[in-house]
């Protein structure tokens, strides 16, 4: 017999314990080689814990427990070895690239099997699937994707990894609201559902602890204001529609507006250096870079990823680098450096709808910009009144560092370089494709 120990890895500096979150395993379940078997938590990041080899799991700590870095979580029994078969969740390739390769069959059939009181009405044309699967219900969007990838209902089943209590919790509420529908006798209505009156009670993830003491200390040891302004987005919206076909043959990804705003941040904050600052005790820290945080809404909380040197970088590698820290801050894979050391943040509420709002300060930095949604509003421009679309923007930011003359300097000159991109930041009859990089 041969065990080896599964230790806690390290999340980072700094860090000495992590809290296990979630186990992915079971007491003597034999694993593969690199399965992944437990979701660890630390105040900053989601980590996961390998198997190291192949074998029989044996747990030596339980869901909630906090561990220190180095801490013996399980023990594999290496002479207990898995069925010769691979491991699906390790050697399959993502359906998303492998459209016509070979799929695990047991895989499918027990994806299909695990499921069938998620089983609706029939089909939808189009979408191809092997008559096991014929009966799941797909909704247009979904189709639609599904279509534009070439995608089967096998396809997409193969690629699930593991359903979790949420999953199935939310098709249940999904169900019932169906029943009321189909005439159940509940209600016709599919803005009402059966009465209850039960409640749950879950304790918070350590992420989420720590999320929580951050805000709390924002409020009680900074003198944050806010401060307001409004921009016309006519202008960038019309670069994007004009150029947006040529920005993505030449660069391969879309033009947003956060590349937008985070480059137009990275000019005034070198104007106004106070903004790009924060306090070491009784010493104020200013910056001749920006390192810029997004702040993006994750699965697991809010997360607040770093693009670097966002001085440096052209609209189409501001995109990348955004899309990028936002995939890995969705799917937990984000590392505690790549959340560390911005100098200013940037959150986006418009795209859950927000029309105004005050951001709270990310410590230890001294500001922040909160984006709002777009809507189109009567404005005047040269004594008349015509609709443009409107965004409000804030700056939240800590007065002891910041003053007010500086504050509304630097929202001011944000709003003119949005308004004015290619004469504000690439002078020029070619300003517009300069700044495009096209």
């Amino acid at each position: 017999m041969s065990i080896i120990e599964i230790k806690v890895p390290s999340p980072g500096e700094s860090i000495s314990h992590v809290e296990l979150f979630h186990w992915l395993v079971k007491e003597g379940d034999i694993v593969h080689k690199n399965a992944e078997i437990a979701e660890l938590e630390s105040d900053k990041a989601t980590l996961m814990l390998i198997a190291d080899q192949a074998g029989k799991i044996s747990l030596k700590a339980s869901e909630g427990d906090m561990l220190e870095v180095g801490a013996v979580a399980c023990t594999i029994d290496t002479s207990v070895q898995p069925d010769a078969s691979p491991d699906p969740a390790a050697s399959e390739p993502s359906p998303a690239h492998d459209k016509g390769g070979a799929r695990d069959t047991a895989q499918s059939e027990e994806s299909a099997d695990s499921i069938p009181s998620l089983q609706a009405s029939g089909n939808e044309d189009g979408i191809k699937g092997s008559g096991e699967h014929d009966n799941i219900k797909i909704t247009p969007l979904a189709k639609k994707v599904m279509e534009s990838h070439d995608l089967s209902v096998d396809d997409v089943l193969s690629g699930l990894r593991r359903l979790k209590r949420e999953d199935v919790e939310a098709s249940l509420a999904s169900l019932a609201s169906l029943g009321a529908v189909r005439g159940d006798g509940v209600s016709s209505s599919s803005f009402r559902k059966p009465p209850s009156r039960e409640s749950k009670s879950s304790r918070l993830s350590s992420l989420r602890r720590k999320l929580s003491e951050r805000l709390v200390s924002v409020k009680n040891e900074t003198a944050m204001l806010t401060t307001f302004n409004e921009v016309d987005m006519k202008p960038i919206m019309d670069i994007r529609k004009k150029y947006q076909s040529a920005f993505v043959e030449e660069h391969g990804t879309k033009l947003g507006f956060m590349s937008f705003f985070l480059k137009a941040c990275s000019v005034a904050l070198q104007e106004f250096p106070n903004v790009n600052a924060m306090l070491d005790g009784e010493n104020l820290v200013t910056y001749d870079y920006v390192d810029i945080s997004v702040a993006v809404s994750a699965p697991k909380g809010l997360m607040v990823p770093v693009v670097r040197n966002v001085e440096s970088l052209g609209l189409a590698e501001i995109e990348r680098a955004i899309a990028d820290v936002a995939e890995k801050a969705r799917e937990g894979r984000l590392s505690i450096p790549e959340m560390s050391g911005g100098t200013f943040t940037v959150t986006n509420g418009g795209i859950f709808g927000s029309m105004l709002s005050t951001p709270l300060i990310n410590p230890p930095q001294s500001a922040i910009l909160g984006m709002h949604n777009i809507l189109e509003r009567p404005v005047a421009i040269d004594g008349q009144v015509v609709i443009r679309p409107m965004m409000y923007v804030a700056l939240s930011y800590d007065h002891r560092v910041v003053d007010g003359k500086e504050s509304v300097g630097f929202l001011t000159r944000v709003k003119q370089l949005l308004e004015n991109p290619t004469d504000m930041l690439f002078r020029g009859s070619s300003g517009e494709k300069a700044l495009l990089e096209i």
